[in-house]
C-alpha cells in the first residue's frame, strides 16, 4: 500500500532532519548539542561543579599580606612519615627523607621566612641532650615548627619540655607516649600560641593498633617585625 500525499511529506522532511544533523556533526559543527538538545526533549545538560582552588600549601583560601602559609602533618603510627610546608615549600617529609621517629623540628626566621634548620630527634631510644642543644640557643623571633611521629615523648625531661613552653606550648607539659602532636611557635613569644593540637594516645579511641590519628594543622602565620638594633 502507498503512503498517502501529505503522509510522504512529513517521512521526507523528517529524513532531510536527521540528515542535516548528522552533516553537522561530522563537519564539525555543534551537531552533537544540537541531537542531544533534539531527542532529549529541549533540556539543558547540568553544568560540572568547578573544583575548590588550593592556595599555598594546599590552604582553601589564600593568607592576608604580610602573613605565610603553613601545613604541618604529623606521623600516622610508625609508617608514614611527618610533613612540614610553608610557603609551598616542603620543609620536611618522607620524600625529602629528613623526617625520623620522635620530634621532627624545622626552625624559621621569623621575619624573611628563611629556612635555618631541620633535624629530627629520636625520643624514644635517643638522647634528649641533642634536643636541649637545638633549642637553648634560639634567637628571638625563631620560629619553631614541630611534627611528632611514632613516640614524642619518653625521652623529654623537664627541661626539654619548658623550652617548649617558652615558645607557646601547652600540650608539652602533659605530651605522653605515642601521643599526635604538631605545633607551631616562636621564641619570645608572649602568650601562648594558637597554633597546636594535640590527639591522646588511647586504647579506646585510637584510630591505628596502638597509635591515635594523625594530626593536620594549617593557616597563617605573621611576619615578625626585624628586630632594632
Amino acid at each position: 500500500m502507498r503512503l498517502a500525499g501529505p503522509l510522504r511529506v512529513v517521512v521526507v522532511v523528517f529524513l532531510v532532519g536527521i540528515t542535516w544533523l548528522l552533516t553537522s556533526s561530522v563537519l564539525g559543527r555543534d551537531g552533537g548539542s544540537i541531537l542531544r538538545h533534539f531527542f532529549s526533549g529541549g533540556g539543558e545538560e547540568p553544568t560540572p561543579e568547578p573544583k575548590p582552588r588550593k592556595y599555598k600549601c594546599g590552604l582553601s583560601a589564600p593568607c592576608p599580606e604580610k602573613h605565610m602559609a603553613f601545613r604541618v602533618v604529623s606521623g600516622a603510627a610508625n609508617v608514614i612519615g611527618p610533613k612540614i610546608c610553608l610557603e609551598d615549600k616542603i620543609l620536611m617529609s618522607s620524600v625529602r627523607n629528613n623526617v625520623g621517629r620522635g620530634l621532627n623540628i624545622a626552625l624559621v626566621n621569623g621575619v624573611t621566612g628563611e629556612l635555618l634548620e631541620v633535624k629530627s630527634f629520636d625520643m624514644w631510644a635517643g638522647d634528649v641532650s641533642e634536643l636541649l642543644k637545638f633549642l637553648r640557643p634560639l634567637h628571638e623571633g625563631t620560629l619553631v615548627f614541630v611534627a611528632s611521629f611514632d613516640d614524642p615523648s619518653t625521652k623529654l625531661n623537664d627541661e626539654a619540655r619548658h623550652l617548649f613552653e617558652e615558645l607557646g606550648s601547652v600540650a608539652a607539659k602533659e605530651l605522653a607516649f605515642r601521643d599526635s602532636w604538631v605545633f607551631v611557635g616562636a621564641k619570645g613569644i608572649e602568650n601562648k600560641s594558637p597554633f597546636e593540637q594535640r590527639m591522646k594516645n588511647s586504647k579506646s579511641s585510637n584510630k591505628y593498633e596502638g597509635w591515635p590519628e594523625s594530626l593536620e594543622m594549617d593557616g597563617c602565620i605573621p611576619v615578625r617585625a626585624p628586630l632594632e638594633n
